[in-house]
């Protein structure tokens, strides 16, 4: 193929979160580089999640893609808990969305939820004979709803041909879930090791004293939204436990959700043992990571369920704060040798963050030291090459059919 090979990225929006992060760092990676051209089509342009309204125009996410040239088309839909139905899609819809993909050699789809809309558009007859991979980043599918079914028929019938997983225990999941693609990739996710890295001086300085940190006070980070999959409460009784015997750490929570101003927030802070405080922070959604983890001594994540290869743990620390996580997906193998696991209790992960405090020295060197094992250049090269192993069979199968 003399041209660019055209990529369209299928989103079922823009709203905060870890996948949409990690792969429109993705596509703005490949976009810029020879060989791809990439465009987005999102489902919505608004999303009301996690007690906020967000709107696409405001999302960081968005704003990096454009700014990198990427072209993005919206359905005009606003994202609520669950995907829209396939049968939920109008006819001017599916022309505009089958228009997109057809403009395309690869379509790549952001997680599950948005294979109702390619099924719709089978079975409207609009489905253009494209390859399609879709990028899994959940350890649980049974907990993705209707869309796990979709990903099922999808590949079942030959109309999502490959899947890209972030972690070997997502790809082991799906594949116990029913999912039957002919090509599995596993590309663990990677991150931009010049954005996230250790701080300075003057810059920690500056961030403490914007949050009312003062110098040398430690620091914990929870960087989730606020759902159950995060398990906020257990972070937030984690927190109760631990300040009883060390007066002096801060906890700082960051994500979609994580205010006060959230009435769901502040009962569960209170269920929990958490009254606002000084040592408290729900900064809610924060575009600038990078700052707060540069002040951070842990990067602490309680889920209970669903995740893959989490983002917070590598970023929170490849900026020198030591990841403490609870064992789900593939956490306990992205900290090996950096950071500690815990069990869902919350006496236990308390007393690991002041084991962790304690010998903050020597952690913090191992967690800077494996900063090259996080980059996102092997990232990005693996998935291009996965995209044009898909357009190479597809081109082997038109000359097979042809002959």
């Amino acid at each position: 193929m003399s041209r660019p090979v055209r990529v369209l990225s299928l989103y079922e929006g823009f709203f905060a979160g870890g996948a949409r992060i990690l792969h429109s760092d993705l596509v703005s990676g490949l976009h810029s580089s020879a060989g791809q051209e990439h465009a987005v089509l999102s489902i919505a342009s608004a999303a009301g999640r996690e007690s906020t309204v967000q709107q696409m125009e405001d999302d960081p996410r968005y704003r990096r893609l454009r700014a990198a040239g990427v072209g993005i088309t919206a359905l005009g839909r606003t994202a609520g808990v669950h995907p829209p139905e396939r049968t939920s899609f109008t006819d001017e819809e599916l022309l505009r969305a089958a228009d997109a993909v057809a403009a395309a050699d690869v379509v790549l789809s952001l997680k599950e939820q948005p294979v109702g809309l390619l099924l719709a558009l089978r079975d409207r007859g609009l489905i253009p004979d494209v390859p399609v991979a879709v990028c899994l980043h959940r350890s649980d599918p049974l907990h993705s709803g209707p869309a796990l079914g979709w990903l099922v028929e999808a590949t079942a019938t030959g109309l999502v041909t490959a899947t890209v997983s972030c972690a070997e225990s997502t790809s082991e999941a799906y594949a116990r879930a029913g999912v039957t693609a002919d090509s599995r990739f596993v590309i663990a996710n990677g991150i931009d090791t010049d954005r996230f890295r250790p701080g300075d001086t003057a810059g920690d300085r500056a961030t403490r004293d914007r949050l009312g940190i003062s110098d040398g006070a430690p620091v914990v980070v929870f960087a989730a939204r606020f759902d159950a999959m995060k398990d906020p409460g257990l972070f937030l009784r984690s927190a109760a436990a631990h300040a009883r015997t060390d007066p002096d750490t801060h906890y700082v929570l960051c994500g979609a959700g994580m205010t006060w101003d959230n009435a769901a927030f502040a009962a569960l802070a209170h269920e929990s043992g958490v009254a606002p405080s000084s040592r408290v922070h729900p900064l809610g959604i924060v575009e600038d990571m990078p700052s707060v983890y540069r002040i951070a001594d842990i990067v602490a994540l309680t889920s209970a369920f669903g995740e893959a290869s989490p983002l917070c743990l590598v970023e929170g620390a490849a900026c020198g704060a030591t990841p403490v996580t609870t064992d789900v997906g593939d956490a306990a193998r992205r900290v090996e040798g950096i950071g500690v696991v815990t069990s869902h209790d919350a006496s236990e992960i308390a007393a690991a963050w002041t084991d962790v405090l304690a010998g903050r020295g020597g952690l913090r060197e191992a967690a800077l030291a494996s900063r090259p094992r996080f980059g996102r250049d092997r990232m990005i090269e693996e998935y291009r090459s996965a995209v044009e192993d898909l357009v190479a069979a597809r081109a082997a199968e038109d000359v097979a059919l042809a002959g």
